[in-house]
């Protein structure tokens, strides 16, 4: 079903508090999740544990320090950011890179409204938004299709924020390898994403905070590895060359942020 979850407006207002976002790009319905939701995860913080906007917080702003790294060194030209959502990103990257080609993508009805915002905003003919199911095997909504219509003289980066808990874990490992595989065909580039492990949290917090999650977003949230190593080696049999799988308060961005410690960042590398 091609609908509009309530995090894609939760997160658009969490970037926006936090000086990170456009006005355009935020929208009532977030501030009116905010101010509704954040009663609920008091309970979290008051058992010790990681908070929302912690973790949201300290998932993008790594993810940023690392594809701002991968462009630096000349492994990255180019940027697919699938389930772009409300995600001020490619906005942010594309002022500071003027050259940059970044590839927004999402289902529909998402990328009906973040074209519409964006072009509110003025973009650069190298900002594009594209629709896109990541799932689906073949088609013109198919990552290879997207991936076509990509320039084969740079290197690119994949972004995934906030998808794979969503998904069941075969999909999870099929995206991977279709990921791979995709980069590999420009010669270099990487692929971040965030991701959960159980290992990184007690066990009553950790289901505690997942069962939060999930009657926020209204679906079930998934954690598919018990262990680092597990995801680790996933990614390489997937793959890709190297993979690092790291927490996000280990990054300094992420230091100091409740909720960072409860989120790994994935950055797996091909070429």
């Amino acid at each position: 079903m091609d609908s509009i979850g309530p995090t894609a407006f939760y997160t658009g207002e969490v970037w926006a508090r936090h000086g990170m976002s456009h006005p355009e790009l935020t929208r009532i319905e977030g501030r009116v999740l905010h101010a509704m939701t954040a009663p609920t995860f008091v309970v979290s913080r008051l058992l010790g544990g990681p908070t929302i906007d912690g973790m949201l917080l300290g998932r993008h702003r790594v993810i940023d320090a690392l594809l701002e790294n991968a462009i630096a060194d000349g492994r990255v030209g180019q940027v697919l950011e699938v389930a772009c959502g409300m995600s001020p990103r490619g906005w942010r990257f594309t002022e500071r890179h003027r050259d940059l080609l970044y590839v927004e993508a999402d289902l529909p009805s998402m990328a009906t409204r973040k074209r519409e915002a964006l072009a509110r905003i003025g973009r650069p003919n190298t900002a594009r938004v594209v629709e896109l199911d990541a799932l689906a095997a073949d088609g013109p909504r198919s990552l290879s299709e997207v991936v076509e219509n990509l320039d084969d003289t740079q290197g690119l980066a994949i972004i995934t924020e906030g998808l794979l808990s969503y998904l069941p874990r075969e999909a999870v490992l099929q995206l991977w390898a279709n990921f791979a595989q995709m980069i590999s065909r420009f010669g270099r580039g990487v692929y971040l994403a965030d991701l959960h492990v159980d290992e990184d949290a007690p066990a009553l917090l950790a289901r505690v905070f997942e069962g939060l999650l999930s009657a926020f977003v209204r679906s079930p949230v998934s954690v598919h590895f018990q262990e680092v190593d597990e995801a680790r080696n996933a990614l390489l049999d997937a793959g890709f060359t190297t993979a690092d799988v790291s927490l996000a308060s280990e990054h300094l961005e992420g230091e100091g942020l409740n909720g960072a410690e409860r989120v790994r960042i994935v950055e797996a590398a091909v070429g």
